[in-house]
């Protein structure tokens, strides 16, 4: 079975976090479910975080791991996560979306441009922080895959 790098399974809406750890152990834990990653992964997040934030502006995070955590992902994937309310990922940064990335080899630039094309419009990132289902905040990603 191959995996899409983003499918309906890997997108949660509504949650409320109450710290960017939280967060991030959530965008990670998702990737690990759904395939894309070994559990180790998730620490590689946190780590990664610490160096740097992954904080992007616009209310957009995009946690992903550090460079030697490329040998513990198994297939490129995305995960979505909507935070409504929002979640301070440090220094009063508000992060109402999160978009935990795996890639395999430099399939992370890919992703990267492309979701970064998407949430360069404010009124996207408005709309998928009020995005009502999966499907509505699919369809802002659908040459993701």
């Amino acid at each position: 079975m191959t995996l899409p790098i983003l499918s309906i399974e890997n997108i949660v809406l509504n949650q409320v976090l109450a710290t960017k750890e939280e967060a991030i152990r959530l965008t990670g834990k998702i990737l690990f479910d759904r395939g894309y990653v070994e559990s180790s992964y998730i620490e590689k997040m946190l780590e990664r975080e610490e160096m740097t934030t992954t904080y992007m502006g616009n209310f957009v995070a995009i946690p992903h791991g550090t460079d030697d955590a490329k040998q513990e992902v198994k297939k490129s994937g995305i995960a979505i996560i909507q935070v409504p309310q929002g979640v301070d990922f440090g220094d009063g940064n508000i992060v109402k979306l999160i978009f935990g990335i795996a890639g395999k080899g430099d399939e992370h630039l890919e992703i990267l441009s492309n979701i970064a094309i998407v949430v360069s419009e404010e009124e996207n990132v408005e709309a998928i922080v009020n995005a009502s289902s999966k499907d509505e905040v699919l369809s802002f990603f659908e040459g993701v895959n």
